[in-house]
């Protein structure tokens, strides 16, 4: 930059400055303040200003535009062009506060926290040989955006680079075979390679599921990250054929057909992590949409003292495993951790003097000492046959993955009659719900009254992240709708967002929990066909925490948050 710019600039600054005491966003004793702080920093004067609490970064923002003439723009839900982005390195972006957005023949759209850095906009024209128009975006929201789109971009960067140059078709049939195997062995492909970041970054960001979904224009790629789904990059429509293609082939689906819904898995490696992927494809009108489950087979060694249960349910639950026959049902929607709790029990029972077995759609955790079997409809292998069989094998306990229909809950019903002890799963939305549900698929009340010893119903919520864990005064709807009353020194807690939780105040999962156990009364009403919600009302009578109750001391404890406890009860 010239002597010159640099007293352009510099009068532009204090024209700024007069400006914005004229108009009463801040005080000529602030404006001195900032001025001063400024010469022994290298912030800008908005920083200053913010940083100083004089002005706020959208208020800065507003006025600054009008100044400039330059548009402002949120990021917070901006779909950003991927290959824009790939003009630039991620150190360029943090360094210079910026992110490209799009490029429309030799200019491309630059987002930035100050559109008067000379140096910057010099910087990225030598870089990207375009022409670069700035637009303002406030700091918070520009670093969440290069936290985010950074998380692939350089797997990403490579993939198109070198699918832009491959011309061979082959690339994906038969000659592939000796290239893939059980160990995550992949060749030096472009295609093979982005497919096999994409997994493998995802398993490091934590994430139960890789969602890739056509669209018109672009390709979607999502995560699923403790239980929430969120953007990691957008393509370019013409790379969808060939990442489904390539997945088709690891999972030996039937690459030729685009019509139907097909299922498949692979059973790789990343890094120490043995990994199992359950995936499935389903035709959109744009294409076909692949979701990947990620099963990570050494991760279930959990116990059941760290999973979030309240000391009292926790010690009924483990009362109800000990007992020698009935059921125990653990019921909420898929993804809210029954696998993991019903693993949990089987892990602290286990030994030498039982017989635990199995039959599970799929095995998710393998586990020594326990029987597994698993589900495979196209060989006639369903729960209802698999119990039928496992009868015979002098089981002491029977973990049943699910109970679906009439056949399978009858033969559960008999089995736990005859001096079993079967776990097993529903999908109601509470546990009181799960004994109605058992009459509505035949069971008669009497049969469900005498074998059923407890239901436990579940949720998953995210844990506030402890890196950036900040505290705050709960309004008076949070404390209405948690059924709590301000005793005048009540503290609720938040995360502001961080690296270490990408910016979204969250990381991990825990659960709550309701324990329903019947008792004689609510046996009774459970033979006379009663409601969910009278099983439910005279349960919570005689004590039973719902699992609004349970999140509501999570909250308490800082745990988690109330939007969380609003988002899944």
């Amino acid at each position: 930059m010239t002597e010159q710019d640099s007293k352009v600039i510099s009068t532009f600054i204090d024209r700024i400055g007069t400006d914005l005491v004229e108009t009463g966003l801040i005080t000529k004793s602030q404006f001195d303040q900032a001025l001063k702080e400024k010469e022994s920093s290298d912030e800008h004067l908005g920083e200053v200003l913010v940083r100083l609490n004089f002005i706020t970064d959208d208020l800065l923002n507003e006025f600054l535009a009008d100044e400039l003439n330059i548009p402002t723009i949120n990021l917070t839900n901006y779909d950003i062009d991927i290959a824009a982005i790939l003009l630039i390195d991620e150190d360029i972006a943090r360094k210079y506060r910026m992110i490209p957005l799009f490029e429309i023949e030799n200019v491309i759209t630059v987002a930035m926290v100050d559109p008067l850095d000379v140096f910057a906009i010099e910087h990225i024209k030598g870089i990207t040989h375009k022409v670069v128009e700035p637009v303002l975006a406030t700091e918070d929201e520009l670093i969440k955006a290069i936290d985010s789109y950074w998380g692939v971009k350089s797997n990403i960067s490579e993939f198109m680079d070198g699918l832009d140059r491959d011309d061979g078709p082959d690339e994906f049939g038969p000659g592939d075979q000796d290239e893939y195997d059980s160990q995550g062995e992949l060749d030096e492909r472009p295609i093979i390679k982005m497919v096999n970041s994409l997994i493998n970054d995802a398993v490091h960001a934590g994430s139960s599921d890789i969602h890739i979904e056509p669209e018109d224009n672009r390709l979607r790629i999502r995560y699923r990250v403790d239980g929430v789904l969120r953007d990691v990059s957008s393509l370019a429509r013409r790379y969808h054929s060939p990442i489904v293609t390539r997945i088709k082939y690891m999972t030996k689906m039937d690459i030729g057909q685009r019509r139907k819904p097909q299922d498949g898995k692979i059973h790789m490696h990343v890094g120490q992590k043995k990994i199992d992927l359950r995936v499935s494809t389903y035709p959109l009108i744009h294409g076909e949409k692949v979701v990947m489950r990620i099963l990570d087979l050494t991760s279930v060694r959990v116990h059941l003292d760290k999973l979030g249960f309240d000391g009292d349910v926790l010690r009924k639950y483990r009362e109800l495993a000990t007992v020698s026959n009935g059921i125990i049902l653990v019921t909420g929607p898929t993804g809210s951790g029954k696998t993991t709790t019903l693993y949990s029990i089987l892990n602290e029972i286990r030994g030498e003097h039982l017989n635990i077995t199995t039959i599970e759609d799929p095995v998710e955790y393998e586990m020594t000492g326990i029987n597994q079997g698993e589900v495979d409809e196209k060989a006639g292998v369903t729960f209802s046959s698999s119990l039928r069989a496992m009868v015979r094998q002098d089981p002491d306990v029977i973990l049943l993955g699910e109970i679906r229909d009439i056949e399978t809950a009858e033969l559960a019903t008999r089995a736990a009659l005859t001096g079993h002890l079967v776990f097993s799963t529903l999908h109601t939305n509470n546990a009181a719900a799960a004994v109605a549900r058992m009459v509505d698929l035949g069971i008669e009340p009497f049969l469900v009254a005498s074998t059923v010893r407890g239901v436990l119903a579940q949720r998953l919520v995210r844990k506030i992240c402890e890196d950036c864990k900040m505290s705050y005064k709960p309004e008076e709807r949070e404390l209405r709708f948690l059924g709590l009353q301000d005793d005048g020194d009540m503290t609720f807690y938040r995360g502001e967002g961080c690296n270490k939780c990408r910016s979204t105040g969250y990381k991990g999962r825990i659960g709550v929990y309701e324990l329903l156990v019947p008792d004689e009364e609510i046996k009774r009403l459970i033979d006379s066909k009663s409601s969910d919600s009278a099983i439910f009302d005279a349960a919570v009578r005689k004590g039973m925490k719902t699992m609004r109750d349970d999140g509501a001391l999570k909250v308490l404890k800082g745990i988690t948050t109330s939007e969380e406890i609003l988002r899944v009860t």
